[in-house]
């Protein structure tokens, strides 16, 4: 297939003439007289009928030529990014000593006939800490800790809360030791007296002592019912936990608090009480990658000439922030040549290399005949019958590894007292290497930017470069403070139309990396700011009349799944391509959304509420809801009623 070439310029004899008619005005003012029988128009024509010719020859260049040029400019494919996400391992029963999971141990998706398993690997050493419940402490109000362990001792039980539960009230557990980046089985016995709470939506909020303060814990089941009968509570602690000294008792806390009731919300009227409490250690959960990890590779010899290229036995090799050095033998021992991106500024002496990712090169600098006829060296020379090796990367990476949750469940690397192992979440993160027809259209943007962020337009696409698993960038400027930037970034998500909020929040490693990308090329005195853009909840209340014959359920489906859709930050709005940032919503668009959806007879209501997905509180019912210019809309708790004819 023949690459799509661009044109270089594409602009035609008319274009030409405008513009340099343009040009005069502001150039010589006192040239009035802009008709076709002026010479001076004349000459003008005479000269842009020239140039359109000469743009037309050019934009005949061949496919081969054309890559040749972008090559001489520095254009690089991108290379791939790998997937990240947590893998939790499950014990098969509670142990009496640490249970080490180690680095590398890869786990996969499972092998099908049409599909080939997707591998991951831990990218560090998971300790899976064994625990037991020390003391239980109570809180008024977040007032003083008072011990009440000895109450679960004599069998009396203890209140959770005060006897009018308020909040801020709270419970707190004292594990035996911290349980960082584990999951913790708290086996609790009550009795049905906490009055007034919804069993199924208590006002609850687990959180874990970090040193500084409460950290929240995601809670993986809750079979108590906020306190009334006897059930299990899995945990999921943070990285951060660290034991601490409460009431000259040290342990690893972990706190259960009343928290402020949602709209709707009920709330306790009495406090639940516990008879008995048990805490152990079930698993734990560790970060993963995508990616082959390669170490130690020798990847040539030097024959002791400059420009050489030593192909690794891996490609392509994953982008990440850590830069790609390679080690060169010597009789000293192993030197370190680290990676630069251009050898411009390499002298003889200095110890640079360049990595192709995309080619899986190690390349070295080179040498250029200068018009003196002297030899210049840009980095320097391996010594011939030196050694590269290069320590350590990783291969693999792409879209594959952007796996829905709950895939990731084969030990590849069986470890011992682990049971099964699973991703509670889906991986993101994970983006295929540039194409060249990408690649081709992005030249003639490269050249217009030369690497300095200048116009809203050079803020956005030096920021994809940056981080090419975002899937949106918007750039907007800040009117108050005119050399300010504000730069809204949307991370990548397997599927958008069924994610939480918290996953398009991008990571503070993403948002540091673009930042420190764009500070080495604003313009001075500039300043930027990277962060997410607001999400404005929105809900939408239809009421659909079905056609006969048609099943009134699937209908509500696709009802509910246009709506999500279409009121999407990435892949919503008219074009699909994402909601357009700052566009108001309008219940008239909506209405022609379902009207053409199968099976649908009429539209006979639709209503718009502002949502605030953290708290799930509502607003009142609107005609049009306005969001400002830094804002992406964001889907939450569509509401569809079906009538039948």
């Amino acid at each position: 297939m023949t690459l799509p070439v661009p044109n270089l310029d594409d602009r035609r004899f008319q274009d030409l003439v405008d513009e340099a008619k343009r040009m005069v005005q502001q150039k010589c003012p006192e040239w009035t007289d802009h008709n076709v029988s002026d010479p001076g128009v004349t000459l003008i024509e005479t000269f842009a009928m020239m140039v359109d010719q000469l743009l037309y020859r050019v934009n005949q260049v061949p496919t081969l030529h054309y890559l040749r040029f972008l090559d001489l400019i520095g254009v690089k494919l991108f290379p791939p990014t790998a997937a990240r996400g947590d893998v939790t391992f499950w014990l098969s029963a509670a142990q009496d000593a640490v249970v080490a999971v180690p680095s590398d141990t890869q786990v996969a998706t499972p092998y099908t006939e049409t599909e080939q398993p997707v591998v991951f690997r831990t990218s560090k050493e998971l300790s899976i800490v064994p625990c037991s419940l020390g003391n239980i402490l109570t809180t008024a109000n977040g007032g003083r800790p008072v011990e009440r362990t000895g109450d679960l001792l004599t069998g009396s039980g203890l209140a959770a809360f005060q006897a009018t539960p308020t909040i801020g009230d709270a419970i707190i557990f004292g594990l035996s030791d911290a349980v960082p980046s584990c999951a913790v089985l708290l086996r609790i016995e009550c009795n049905v007296e906490g009055v007034g709470v919804d069993p199924r939506d208590p006002p609850l909020a687990w959180e874990a002592w970090n040193g500084h303060g409460w950290s929240p814990c995601e809670v993986d089941r809750d079979t108590t019912g906020g306190f009334n009968k006897a059930g299990d509570v899995v945990l999921h602690v943070p990285e951060t936990h660290t034991p601490s000294v409460v009431d000259s008792r040290r342990a690893g806390w972990i706190r259960c608090r009343l928290t402020t009731p949602a709209e709707g919300q009920p709330f306790y009227q009495a406090p639940p009480r516990l008879t008995a409490v048990t805490a152990s250690t079930i698993g734990g959960t560790v970060a993963a990658v995508h990616a082959q990890l390669v170490r130690n590779e020798i990847v040539g010899v030097s024959e002791g000439t400059p420009g050489q290229r030593f192909p690794l036995a891996h490609s392509p090799v994953v982008a990440t922030e850590a830069p790609f050095n390679v080690d060169v033998s010597s009789p000293e021992g192993w030197q370190e040549w680290k990676e630069v991106s251009s050898f411009a500024r390499s002298g003889p002496e200095d110890r640079h290399v360049q990595i192709d990712r995309t080619a899986g090169q190690v390349v070295f600098g080179p040498a250029v005949r200068e018009p003196d006829g002297s030899l210049r060296h840009y980095g320097a020379v391996p010594p011939k019958g030196a050694a590269v090796r290069a320590p350590e990367y990783l291969t693999g990476g792409g879209r594959a590894g952007n796996v829905a949750r709950d895939l990731l469940r084969v030990q590849r690397d069986p470890v011992p007292f682990v049971s099964t192992v699973t991703n509670r979440r889906p991986a993101t993160g994970g983006v295929d290497g540039e194409s060249v027809e990408d690649a081709a259209i992005r030249g003639p943007l490269m050249l217009r930017t030369r690497e300095r962020a200048v116009t809203v337009d050079d803020y956005e696409q030096l920021a994809a470069e940056a981080a090419p698993d975002l899937a949106r960038v918007r750039c907007v400027p800040i009117t108050a403070d005119p050399g300010a930037v504000r730069l809204l970034v949307v991370p990548s998500v397997p599927d958008s139309l069924d994610v939480g909020i918290n996953q398009l929040e991008p990571s503070e490693d993403t948002l540091a990396r673009i930042a420190s990308f764009l500070d080495e090329r604003r313009c001075l005195g500039s300043r930027i700011s990277v962060e997410p853009p607001f999400y404005q909840g929105v809900t939408v209340v239809a009421q659909l009349r079905a056609k006969r014959r048609s099943s009134p359920e699937a209908l509500q489906e696709r009802a509910v799944r246009a709506l999500y859709k279409y009121l999407n930050p990435i892949e919503g709005g008219a074009d699909g391509r994402g909601w357009p940032f700052g566009r108001p919503v309008q219940s008239g668009e909506l209405f022609a959304v379902l009207q053409q959806l199968q099976g649908v007879d009429l539209v006979e209501d639709v209503r718009l509420f502002g949502a605030d997905p953290s708290t799930g509180k509502r607003g009142s019912a609107v005609q049009r809801l306005d969001l400002q210019p830094h804002a992406l809309v964001f889907s939450y708790g569509h509401q569809v009623r079906i009538t039948e004819e």
